[in-house]
Parts: structure tokens; sequence; C-alpha cells
């Protein structure tokens, strides 16, 4: 019976100990999340009127189908980002995207998107490891050497995407790229408030994207950035 009851208080114990790691675990969470999402909310722009001048616009990769079609959160991302240049708010436009297999690639269907609606090819780079948002603002100072920045994406991702760069060091503005209703759904708010968190790791600990490489400064050529 005692050796009973001693079980009993060790499995209580442990389940105690756990249960306060996972409510210190969930805390830290949101308030990181917290702490993202109020850094990342000013200079945000719904239009072209009132936005900054930059050294570039950025646009970040999303999902693309087979067959080459953009998605829509990614094509109105491009699409805005094209309003932003044409407006001569920029002088060039980074393209930042997944492009680590052969099958897939967001990078080069948005270069096409660009060349197709008349922007030269010497004003369009393109970053063929922007695996996560992160890495796409790292690359953007690192390789790219931008300075100021404007950001063309979604309003919910913006806050994430502009505490970054911001983080990292680039002067950034953010414009809306809201054309329509994405109906994206509440599994987009979970993963969002998990990537809120994933930046503010990313900031804390330094962290380094895997792929970096020679400079291609956006004061130059952007087909000296293209495969």
């Amino acid at each position: 019976m005692y050796g009973q009851r001693k079980e009993t208080g060790k499995i209580r114990k442990t389940a105690m100990i756990l249960a306060v790691l996972a409510a210190g675990v969930f805390l830290v969470a949101v308030i990181a999340d917290i702490c993202v999402a109020i850094s990342g909310m000013r200079n945000i722009y719904a239009g072209i009127d009132g936005l900054p001048q930059a050294q570039a616009v950025l646009v970040p990769g999303a999902a693309v189908y087979r067959g080459g079609q953009m998605s829509a959160v990614f094509f109105d991302r491009a699409a805005v980002a094209l309003e932003v240049y044409r407006a001569g708010k920029v002088k060039k436009i980074l393209v930042s995207g997944d492009h680590s297999r052969g099958n897939y690639d967001e990078v080069n269907i948005a270069k096409k998107f660009f060349l197709d609606n008349g922007v030269p090819g010497e004003d369009v780079f393109v970053d063929y490891a922007g695996f996560d948002t992160y890495s796409s603002v790292y690359r953007a100072k690192e390789i790219f050497q931008i300075q100021s920045l404007i950001i063309s994406t979604q309003e919910f991702h913006l806050p994430r995407a502009l505490y970054l760069a911001r983080q990292i060091g680039i002067k950034a503005d953010g414009i809306k790229a809201d054309l329509r209703n994405y109906d994206l759904g509440f599994y987009n708010v979970l993963r969002e408030n998990a990537a809120r968190t994933k930046a503010f790791w990313d900031v804390a600990s330094n962290a380094v994207p895997k792929f970096l490489g020679d400079t291609i400064p956006i004061t130059g050529d952007g087909r000296s950035s293209w495969d």
C-alpha cells in the first residue's frame, strides 16, 4: 500500500512539473507573438500614397501550382510590387522564394511575371534560397546589400516580415497586398502565431541561414542573380 502511494505521488509530481513547463513554454510563445506583432505594426501602407521610397521592393515567395501558376497570395504580392515599381518608389525588385527542388520553382515564375509586364531584366533580382521570411530578409541585407526595403505581402504576414527586416538592420516599410479574400482559415492564424514565435527566436539567437554565398549588390544588374 505504501509503495503504491509513493508511486502515485511520483506520478503526480512529474505531471505537475510537466504542466508547469508546458505553461512556461506557452507563456513565452504568447509573449514572443505579441512582441513581434506590435513591433512590426508600424509603417504599413494600404496603397502607394504616402509610401516612402526605398532601394527595392521585396516579394516573399508563396505557393505555386503544377503548370507554373502562381497562387493567389503570391500573384497579389507580385502585382502590388509591380505597382510600387511603376510608381517610382523603388528602382529594383527582389523576388525571394524556394527553388530547392528541380520540379518546384517560385522565383523564376515570379521573375517571368515581371518581365512579361515590361520590367527590364536588370531591375529584377532573384533569391533562390529564400526558404522562409527570416532567410529572405537576412539574405536581402547580407547578399544583396539592401539598406532600405518595401515589403509587398499580405496584412497578416507584414508585422513578422517587418519585424525581422528591422531587427536585421534594414529600414523597412510594408505595403498590403490583400487584393481579395483568400479564405485561409483558422489554420493560417495558428501557423502565423507559431511563425512569429520562431521569428523572435531567430533574432534572439542570431540565427544564420544555411545558404549564403557571394554578394550580389542590389545596385547592380539583376540578371547577375539569375540561374
